[in-house]
């Protein structure tokens, strides 16, 4: 796809008409409210949620009676608290610092330390919010977020739902306040520890006060593939198995596990990214058009694409999924010399309905492959050469080639006769990118899921059914590996993964499509 010409296309600008996603009954303005994020001093909280925050507030789209509450382990001064977060906000968020803005940010930043699963620390948490909604007017909703390591998200759960039953969501000035929780992923270890913490969670909040975080579901490009589908009716006479040959699905990662050696030793590719992001990616891609654009009724497409997934045993497991660890792994930091971790995951899915019969969808994910993408590539069938015989060697199919990162947009290929005598056949690819349409760059994915979070709107979270059904999709392969004694393929850094992955896709007749976008 290298030789590819291109060329843009551009769309209407502001004046073009707006299509709005989420519940009917959810305002677009985010409420008072104190936000408590435990892990308040972590890697999540310095890096993604505070540099979000901040853009929300700059972009005045929270109110001036929203609080922040950081909560710890660790003890810290509240101005050496705030302090830290300044720096990080200075270096990552999305839009420019600005000393007028962070003044009057930092003035609702607190910081309050306790332990996880001691119910006087939460009771200690209690008050100080009792205090803070009295000095801000809060109006009594709040809404936690839980940034710390997976192995915390059962004590808080357990402490926050006792805390709810005492002083829960009440009615205030004629309204009803709200308590809700936002779960980082991972959502479990395995179906087993998913349902077990599902259930948990269902013991002390409703489905819709629990908001399942997948950051990619914030990504301007992801939320696109909707649009995209359902807004243009050029495609879906096509989206189906009589028109597309099949469907790639790649999110590749230019850099190593670095000091993250511990959580991947336990996790690896297929945890790490499969079962949540690239799953959720397939389901967008095969859902059916939902009745309505609210969350439950995009939620139950997505939940009837993902039950249709067969299911593999071990021999399907031993056909269509491949693992690979790039060379280096096993020095890296927190690595067991002897790791087969896998760092590369290549499968092959098949979808049971009356849409995707026919149609594989391949998937692959590495770490320290030649550059960082992630794009789905739609490939249609090649059409009749009868009036090409000459030309068939470069009569290409048509693809449309979804860029979700890092240059956000779309590509479509199609054959074009090159100006001149004779008929001579190039593909050309024509252009969408987001950042020279709409003159400005997509907001990040954590600025959109706290705003809907706040406004209650969970179409970009998961739903415990998603969650668990993926699970289900991925246990058997995670077993399947466990009991086989092969190692992972080798490969190197810098490349697009093992050998053998490539001839994974020989074997059906087809090829790996290189990430157009990607640095």
């Amino acid at each position: 796809m290298s030789d590819m010409l291109s060329h843009t296309i551009h769309c209407e600008g502001p004046d073009s008409a707006i299509i709005e996603m989420g519940d009917s009954d959810i305002t677009r303005d985010a409420p008072p409210c104190i936000i408590t994020i435990f892990g308040a001093t972590g890697d999540l909280n310095h890096r993604k949620l505070m540099p979000a925050l901040f853009d929300l507030v700059a972009l005045e789209l929270l109110p001036k009676n929203v609080v922040i509450v950081g909560y710890g382990r660790s003890t810290r001064d509240e101005a050496e608290f705030r302090k830290g977060l300044a720096k990080s906000i200075k270096e990552f968020a999305r839009l420019e610092w600005d000393a007028a803005i962070w003044k009057s940010f930092e003035e609702r930043i607190f910081y309050q330390q306790g332990a996880y699963n001691e119910a006087t620390a939460f009771q200690a948490l209690d008050t100080r919010l009792d205090e803070l909604e009295a000095q801000f007017q809060t109006g009594g909703n709040r809404l936690f977020y839980m940034a710390t390591p997976p192995g915390e998200f059962a004590p808080i759960i357990e402490n926050l739902g006792e805390l709810k039953k005492k002083n829960g969501p009440k009615r205030n000035n004629g309204g009803e306040t709200w308590w809700r929780l936002i779960v980082e992923k991972p959502v479990g270890f395995d179906l087993d520890s998913a349902r077990k913490l599902n259930q948990l969670l269902a013991k002390y909040f409703s489905e819709r006060e629990v908001f399942r975080i997948d950051h990619y579901l914030g990504k301007e490009t992801v939320q696109n593939i909707l649009v995209l589908r359902f807004a243009n009716a050029m495609w879906e006479p096509l989206w189906n198995n009589r028109h597309i040959d099949h469907v790639q699905i790649v999110v590749a990662e230019e850099v190593g596990v670095g000091r993250r050696g511990g959580y991947y030793e336990t996790s690896g590719a297929l945890r790490d990214m499969v079962v949540n992001h690239m799953l959720q990616l397939l389901s967008l891609v095969a859902m059916e058009p939902p009745v309505a654009l609210d969350a439950n009724a995009i939620h139950d497409e997505k939940v009837k694409a993902l039950r249709s997934i067969r299911r593999l045993d071990g021999d399907g497991v031993r056909q269509n999924t491949l693992r690979g660890q790039y060379d280096g792994y096993l020095k890296e930091e927190d690595v067991a010399r002897d790791s087969r971790t896998e760092t590369y995951v290549a499968m092959k899915l098949e979808i049971d309905n009356w849409r995707w019969s026919g149609v594989p969808f391949y998937l692959r994910h590495g770490k320290a492959l030649e550059k960082r993408a992630t794009e789905i590539i739609i490939r249609w069938k090649d059409t009749p050469h009868v009036l090409f015989n000459k030309h068939t060697n470069r009569v290409k199919s048509n693809m449309l080639v979804l860029r979700i990162q890092p240059l956000e947009g779309f590509a479509v290929r199609v054959n074009a006769k090159v100006p001149g005598s004779g008929t001579e056949i190039r593909d050309v690819r024509m252009d969408f990118d987001y950042a020279d349409t709409f003159e400005s760059e997509p907001p990040e994915a954590y600025e959109r899921l706290l705003h809907d979070a706040l406004r209650g709107d969970s179409t970009l979270f998961t739903r415990r059914d998603e969650v668990e059904i993926q699970w289900a999709i991925t246990d058997p392969i995670l077993e399947s590996w466990s009991r086989d004694d092969a190692p992972p393929f080798r490969y190197e850094q810098k490349s697009w993964g093992p050998d053998e992955a490539n001839d994974f896709m020989a074997r059906d007749g087809r090829r790996w499509h290189e990430p157009l976008s990607g640095k």
